[in-house]
């Protein structure tokens, strides 16, 4: 099933990035989109380890950001904090569906890839079919690019080409010592 390779290829990004030697990821680290819950009632995000092809509850709270990460740099959550009671304040409950929020963040102009530019910051209410997973409350949304082995590589259009590449540390992410 194409989703099962998705959350393969999930693990093996976020674990190919543990394994590398520590000479080279102080240089280097990874350019992708980063995926996080938060599940009912909670106003924190969690790092989503199994992939989007999880079901989600009704008063859940997807995120993405694209994301550097390294060694040395964890990933960072959206910025925006995941309250479903605001984000879908207007979105009445319905018994047939449930309703999740959704934010994406499309990460920082210091690791863009050149020449593309940032995306305004997506926060909205999604109502999807009570059996559906993360990946259809994204791709309700949204316009998915994904590898073949179903790594989500661009939302709307970013990045445009590329697919969680390894690229030197920005400059503006390396921490003085």
């Amino acid at each position: 099933m194409r989703f099962k390779s998705l959350i393969l290829s999930i693990i093996l990004l976020f674990t190919s990035a543990l394994v590398l030697p520590s000479a080279h990821a102080a240089g280097k680290g990874w350019r992708y989109w980063g995926y996080f819950q938060a599940a009912p009632s909670k106003t924190t995000w969690n790092a989503a380890m199994t992939g989007p092809t999880v079901d989600v509850a009704d008063g859940s709270v997807e995120g993405w950001s694209f994301v550097f990460s390294s060694d040395d740099i964890p990933s960072k959550a959206p910025s925006i904090k995941p309250n479903f009671k605001s984000i879908c304040a207007s979105t009445k409950a319905d018994p047939d569906t449930k309703r999740v929020g959704l934010v994406i963040e499309y990460g920082s102009a210091s690791y863009a890839p050149a020449g593309e530019k940032i995306k305004k910051t997506v926060v909205t209410c999604v109502r999807v079919a009570k059996e559906s997973l993360g990946i259809d409350v994204l791709g309700q949304i949204v316009k998915i690019r994904a590898s073949s082995s179903g790594l989500i590589c661009g939302i709307n259009g970013f990045p445009a080409k590329e697919c969680g590449v390894e690229i030197n540390t920005p400059t503006a992410m390396k921490t003085k010592k």
